[in-house]
This record gives structure tokens, sequence and C-alpha cells, in this order.
């Protein structure tokens, strides 16, 4: 029941095509019309200041005579006469001192007076100037203003014929998407109900039917085929065989293999190293004062200094080495090939190296370990799996015998009769 609720509450394929489809269309044609709007007022705004600048010598040819005789009135009359007609907000002669002669500004009559002043503004900000010039002296100067009023209502009509096409485009759009979504979606359909048949009532005879599309025809092609191969089954079941021999020969909790597939790597390793006349070594790895970790902080304390100490170990072999848990807290590393003891005790040191640094526990509290590690080379130390594992064994026992947290090599003296006292060692 949770499976089928859960089903229902996701969009269907036919929706969210539709929605994407929908959505990018619109967003384009959204931004094309953004661009011819921009474009538009960008260009109209040039236009008007060339039609400003235009107006402003107009009005400076037209008052010249009147700034010659300082004509207040007659100033006046030529910047009413030119600029009523002209998109002119606000126009002024100044003498050539900079005093004012005359001024003529537009009187506010518009109702979208208010949207005009947010026109002129934005688009309209800057103030055109012409020199009033008799024989090469400048007598004076003519500013003018731009209005918004014939800008305005071209935005306007231009942001409604936009509008108005996205409109119908969307409307086109809407048409062309459901006839796309319906030549997609309809062969996933067909598929959907054949697999819904083939799982529910095992029909194998049933098929999957042509599409137009290439890539949805070629799908129902290769399901159909699929149909016909029992032998996925097969690989199916030596899929999970795969997987069951993983877990068989790996711990679960640290990921690393376990003894039995250490013991037979090392059973391989050793005829290889024999038939090739090569070295190999075997680091036998105890966690020093785990028992009392366990007891002291928990299980779980003791899982996560289990799974940290295997990352840590595995990060100082090289590739061709292996890496164990025998079980507990014993781990187990194989170098091959080993030229000389000198780096399998190299690399005993890195991994107590390693272990310098506190462990970090799941509830933030750390945790300070170390490692005695017993170290056997083949052919010194033992010629078979069990003698090289023995030795190693009882070289770490030695070691925590004079310290913890250091590496001992066995020796002639350690024979495989030496009494082990593992429970007061650990």
């Amino acid at each position: 029941m949770t499976k089928f609720i859960r089903r229902s509450q996701q969009p269907s394929l036919r929706r969210v095509l539709y929605r994407v489809n929908l959505g990018v269309t619109l967003t384009a044609v959204c931004m094309a019309g953004l661009a011819v709007t921009v474009v538009g007022v960008l260009t109209l705004r040039a236009y008007a200041a060339h039609n400003l600048q235009l107006v402003g010598r107009s009005m400076a040819y037209t008052a010249e005579a009147a700034v010659v005789f300082n004509d207040s009135g007659a100033a006046e009359e030529a910047l009413r006469l030119i600029a009523s007609h002209e998109e002119v907000s606000r126009a002024a002669i100044y003498d050539r001192d900079g005093h004012p002669l005359a001024l003529w500004q537009r009187p506010n009559r518009s109702a979208m007076h208010g949207l005009e002043r947010i026109v002129e503004r934005w688009l309209l900000s800057e103030e055109n100037i012409q020199s009033i010039i008799r024989d090469g002296d400048k007598l004076g100067e003519v500013r003018l203003s731009g209005a918004g009023g014939r800008l305005l209502d071209f935005l306007i009509t231009g942001l409604g014929g936009v509008f108005a096409c996205l409109l119908l485009t969307s409307l086109g759009i809407l048409s062309l998407s459901r006839r796309m979504v319906d030549g997609i979606v309809g062969p996933l359909d067909h598929l959907a109900r054949v697999a819904l048949a083939v799982r529910r009532d095992r029909e194998f005879s049933h098929r999957v039917p042509g599409a137009r599309i290439a890539e949805l025809d070629e799908l129902g092609g290769n399901f159909n085929g699929l149909l016909d191969e029992l032998e996925s089954w097969q690989t199916r079941l030596e899929t999970e065989n795969a997987s069951l021999a993983h877990r068989a020969n790996h711990d679960s909790l640290t990921r690393l293999p376990n003894r039995a597939f250490f013991e037979g790597r090392l059973s391989r390793v050793l005829r290889d190293s024999a038939s090739r006349g090569e070295r190999a070594a075997v680091l036998f790895i105890d966690t020093d004062h785990f028992k009392s970790i366990n007891d002291e902080l928990g299980h779980a304390a003791g899982d996560a200094v289990l799974v940290s100490i295997a990352t840590r170990i595995s990060g100082q072999v090289r590739e061709s080495d292996l890496v164990a848990r025998l079980g507990g807290d014993e781990f187990a590393v194989l170098l091959a090939p080993v030229n000389d003891e000198d780096i399998a005790v190299r690399i005993a040191d890195d991994i107590i190296a390693s272990l310098e640094s506190p462990i970090v526990l799941p509830d933030g509290d750390d945790v300070q370990a170390s490692l005695t590690i017993g170290i056997a080379l083949y052919p010194e130390h033992g010629l078979t799996p069990e003698a090289l594992l023995h030795s190693a064994d009882i070289a770490m026992y030695e070691a925590k015998r004079q310290a913890r947290g250091i590496r001992r090599v066995a020796g002639p003296g350690d024979m495989p009769a030496t009494e082990k006292t593992g429970d007061s060692l650990c």
C-alpha cells in the first residue's frame, strides 16, 4: 500500500515532459521579447536624443536675434513656438554670462505625468545644450530636457504587442507540446503495459509495437529481444553467487578479506614464491588493550576503532599487498614480493605510526589506540602458511612481553611450542 501511494504522488512522465518543454520554450520566447524590447527602447532613446539635438539647434538659430538684443520676451516666444510642438519638457536660454534670459516648461496636463517623469528620469536624463554663436562669438546657449510622453506611448504599445505575441505563441506551443509528448509517452506506455503483463502474468508472448521515433522503436525492439533471452536469469544467478562469495570471503564490519580468504591467498603466494625464488612476509597485528576499549566505551566504539584501524593499515601497504581481518582485534598483512627484511620492517613501522593520531568515535570523543606487530619472513621463518602465521603470531606475543605498540621480527628462538598467554596479554 505504501509503494502505491508513493508512486501515485510522483508526477507522470507526460506531465514532466510537458512542463519542461513548455517552460523552456516560454523562457526562450520571453528572453527574445525582452531583448527586442530593450533594443527598441535603446533605439528610441538614441532617436529621441538626436531629435532633441535638432530641436536645440533650431531654437538656437531662432532665438539668435533675441539674445543679441537681450530681448527676453522674444526669446520666450521663440521657445514657446518651437518647444510646444516637440517632445520637450523644459527649455531655457542663457546669455553669455550664464544668466537665464528665457524659460519654458511644459504644463502637467497628462494623466500619466508620473509615469512620464519616470521614463524621462531613466531614459532621457541627459540635458541637451546648444551654443548660440554669431560670427564665431558665443552669445549664449540653449538647454533642453526631453519629454517622455511619446516614449511612454511606445513602451505601452510595444509591451502590449509583446504580451499579445507571447500569448499567441504560448497557445501554439501548448498544442505542439501535447503532440510531441504524445509521440514520446505513447510508445513508453505500451512498453510499460507489456512489462507489467510479463512481470505479473509471466506472459512472454506479449510484444511491444513499433514506434515512429527511432530511439523508442529501438528500445521496443531491444525489450522484445530481452523477452526471448532467458539467459538473463543465468546472468542474474551468477551475479548473486558472486555477491554471496564476496560476503563469504570478506569481513562485514571492516570490508577486509577474512581469515579464510587470507590463508587461501597466502598458500598461492607461497607456491608462486617457491617457484620463482622470491621472498614474502606476513605481519601479525594485534590491537593493544582492545578489550578495555570495548568494556569501557561499548561495542559501538569498539567497532569504530576496528574500522579506523583497518583503514589506516590499508593506507600504509602497497597495491600488491593484502590486508585481512583474522578475527576479533587481530589483523594480518601479506607482503609479496619482499626483497629484504627492511621493507617489511618499514611497512610495520608505518602502520604503527599511523595510530599515533587519536581515533574519532561516532559520538565525537576520541580514543588512543596502538598496535603490536609480529613479522615472519618466507622462507626463513616458515615454509607453509600455517608455520609462517604461527611464527608471526609468536613474534607478536614476544613483542607484547617487551612493550606495547612495537614490532618484532621472528627469531630462531620463536619455536612453535612457545607457550602463549594470550588472555593475560590482551
